[in-house]
């Protein structure tokens, strides 16, 4: 056999029952020189069985690993291959069979891009189709910092996934959102606007495990800023407070297990260490009874003027007046802590200001995804803004401020603005988005931490 020019490799862990659609789908494209490994990580049902009824074949290579992980298993499969192009199909997913020529040709002719993803089907546990992913395309509408490929089925030059040191073993999952980030630094990537496999959605896939993902998100951020971040300091943590305007007068009072809602907020930022000072801006200095409780050199006390708490006239002016003896030469961040939202975690403040660092815009501000259906009154009646369809790009998901907390550069207090003219989203998990604006939200708050 001479050498292939592509290696694929399918991981399997108790994928047996979709196992051979997707060996087959290799076998049929449209593609010659290629060769295809299947990994059995340690499946206790059919896998091995179906894998098997490959063996006779010169392209297909056989490998058993006893539980190592997909990352680990990512990267067997680079020691291992021969061919100088790597791409991933997951055991539970299909090729359409001129993915291997589409992308394949995409990167002989266009040898400076390191790696080419294509759109792609949805697909139900029984193979049924119910919707197109469609990607804007990079570098037009588009960002390539925006939203990163899915973690398989994207064709990579294998020299450069050596040079970047394979995958990471240690996250467990978004091995594909690390490389990403890792990528994206050092290399051009681009995408074809063809679905050109199908991602099948059911109960075992890895990315149903929102809690871990969001952990190894967050460790994948914190570590692409550790070289970069004294770049961006101070990092000052502000925490607004106000005496009225609220649906009730002193709302940073009001308690949830026993503690005020500005207590959990100072609490939570002082676990945070890159914050370099954490201040508490009031128009009432009753709270400084609450700061004497924390034990933190970082943390003070703002004196805010009861005419500027009004909501619509913004934090603008506060923040100015308020960062400026500690930022002088404004090169710094603000973090701005809502206390009305108990649930966000440390992390995901933390993630937000990482965001905004990883991709060098003026402001980053926490979102969530809206999934109920929206509508806009036009001449004809209304007419929904979100509406379910069969081919959805990344612009048609529509997300709103979750009000959690808000990044921003101290510089764009010059021309005064709190975001400037660039701002990016990081997207809160969604049971940490409650947010608290009348009697009965925290009366559900106070329920929801007694759960906890």
């Amino acid at each position: 056999m001479n050498a292939p020019d592509v290696t694929i490799y399918i991981p399997s862990h108790n994928y047996g029952r979709f196992l051979q659609d997707a060996i087959e789908s290799v076998l049929r494209q449209t593609l010659d020189r290629w060769e295809l490994l299947i990994i059995n990580d340690n499946s206790t049902d059919n896998t091995d069985e179906i894998m098997t009824r490959y063996q006779g074949d010169e392209r297909v290579r056989l490998f058993r690993t006893d539980g190592i992980g997909l990352p680990a298993v990512c990267n067997l499969a680079l020691r291992e291959s021969k061919g100088k192009y790597l791409i991933r199909l997951d055991g539970d997913d299909i090729f359409e069979e001129n993915i291997l020529l589409v992308l394949h040709n995409y990167l002989l002719r266009n040898p400076e891009c390191a790696m080419v993803f294509p759109d792609y089907f949805l697909m139900d546990e029984f193979g049924q189709i119910y919707a197109r992913q469609m990607r804007e395309k990079l570098y037009t509408n588009n960002h390539v910092l925006d939203i990163p490929a899915n973690g398989a089925c994207c064709l990579i030059q294998k020299k450069v996934l050596q040079d970047l040191g394979g995958y990471r073993e240690d996250l467990g999952v978004q091995d594909g959102f690390d490389l990403w980030v890792r990528l994206r630094e050092r290399y051009k990537v681009a995408n074809v606007n063809l679905p050109l496999f199908y991602y099948r959605r059911h109960g075992q896939n890895l990315t149903n495990n929102t809690c871990h993902i969001a952990v190894a998100r967050q460790r994948i951020a914190t570590d692409r800023i550790s070289e970069k971040i004294d770049y961006f300091r101070p990092i000052i943590a502000v925490i607004p407070t106000r005496k009225n305007y609220d649906f009730c007068l002193d709302l940073w009072s009001r308690k949830i297990q026993g503690r005020s809602l500005l207590e959990w907020d100072i609490e939570k930022c002082t676990k945070i260490q890159i914050f370099d000072h954490i201040v508490v801006a009031s128009d009432n200095p009753a709270v400084h009874d609450v700061i004497a409780l924390f034990d933190d050199p970082r943390l003070s006390f703002y004196k805010r003027r009861t005419e500027n708490t009004i909501s619509s006239l913004g934090f603008v002016s506060t923040l100015e007046k308020l960062i400026t003896p500690l930022d002088p030469d404004l090169k710094g961040l603000s973090v701005i802590s809502y206390l009305q939202a108990p649930f966000i975690t440390e992390k995901s403040k933390e993630e937000t200001i990482c965001t905004l660092i990883l991709n060098d815009v003026d402001s980053a501000i926490g979102v969530e995804e809206v999934k109920e259906q929206l509508f806009k009154r036009t001449p004809y009646g209304l007419q929904a803004v979100n509406p379910p369809r069969g081919v959805s790009t990344d612009f048609d998901v529509i997300y709103r401020e979750s009000n959690t907390v808000l990044v921003t550069k101290n510089k764009n207090q010059r021309t005064g603005t709190i975001r400037g003219p660039s701002t990016i989203n990081y997207i809160v998990p969604t049971d940490e988005c409650f947010f608290i604006n009348s009697e009965q939200r925290l009366k559900i708050a106070q329920g929801l931490m007694q759960n906890k």
